[in-house]
């Protein structure tokens, strides 16, 4: 009986752990001074790989992107996304000649930059400022 309660008790604390972590302040934590855990050199663009700065960048903003409740935040977040989409989009092209490639590319920039004019239009719709 005794190994039951310990087993109920450490799984309860178990699954409190993440809502906890987050309620530390955890979630939105520098992780760049974790040793071990720099990735400014994955971050620096090279031939093979150019997205690097772009990848940083939305990440950074889209969990930075806040609202006064779950849909507005949805909203800014993926508006955020999007961008991102359509600066790795813009870099593809920048970096090959590859016609099918630079195609998608194309393709994605002008799908990505219709998607974020629909959410800003949905935030303006809600009374909030567009991003």
């Amino acid at each position: 009986m005794k190994t039951i309660t310990t087993i109920g008790i450490l799984a309860a604390a178990l699954a409190a752990t993440p809502l906890a972590a987050q309620q530390s302040g955890m979630a939105g934590m520098d992780h760049s001074q974790m040793q071990g855990m720099d990735h400014s050199r994955m971050m620096q663009p090279t031939a093979a790989n150019p997205y690097g700065p772009a990848e940083m960048k939305m990440h950074e903003k889209m969990m930075a992107a806040k609202g006064a409740d779950a849909g507005e935040t949805w909203l800014r977040k993926m508006i955020e996304h999007h961008r991102g989409a359509v600066e790795m989009s813009q870099a593809a092209l920048r970096s090959t000649q590859n016609a099918d490639v630079r195609r998608e590319a194309q393709k994605a920039i002008a799908s990505q930059t219709r998607e974020i004019a629909t959410l800003n239009a949905v935030l303006r719709k809600m009374g909030k400022s567009p991003q």
